[in-house]
């Protein structure tokens, strides 16, 4: 019987269509996932406090088996992604971190954080998944 995995892509809403195919890629693979990220179109709904918002993003990730970010350079000057970096080394979940194709902009902050950095590739992010997650 095969794995389940359950993941939570850290993403930017800005550029959600990267979410829709690192979706794509993971299911081209195969792979048996669920997914507990927070799409552009199911949102958490919080009265607007980043407290409310905080506690949220930690519940949908407490029961993961990894974090995957995307690590294009946007990431690094998103105070969220930061955040979530924080609340998913607080529970000692393993991030794995994806770069996009021109590599050469790409988050530090991310990278630094990762347990393993991996290409846009659906085979080397569901390698990462069934290795680490």
């Amino acid at each position: 019987m095969s794995k389940t995995y359950r993941l939570f892509i850290s993403h930017s809403w800005s550029y959600s269509e990267n979410y829709q195919k690192v979706i794509e890629l993971i299911k081209q693979q195969g792979l048996d996932f669920y997914d507990h990220s927070v799409p552009k179109d199911d949102p958490i709904h919080t009265n607007g406090t980043d407290k409310q918002l905080h506690e949220a993003i930690e519940a949908k990730m407490k029961g993961t088996s990894c974090i995957l970010i995307l690590a294009g350079v946007y990431a690094s000057y998103s105070k969220w992604i930061q955040k979530e970096i924080a609340i998913a080394k607080s529970h000692g979940k393993v991030i794995i971190a994806i770069e996009p194709w021109d590599s050469d902009k790409t988050s530090k902050v991310v990278k630094d954080a990762a347990d393993k950095i991996v290409k846009w590739q659906g085979k080397s992010i569901v390698e990462a998944i069934k290795e680490l997650g």
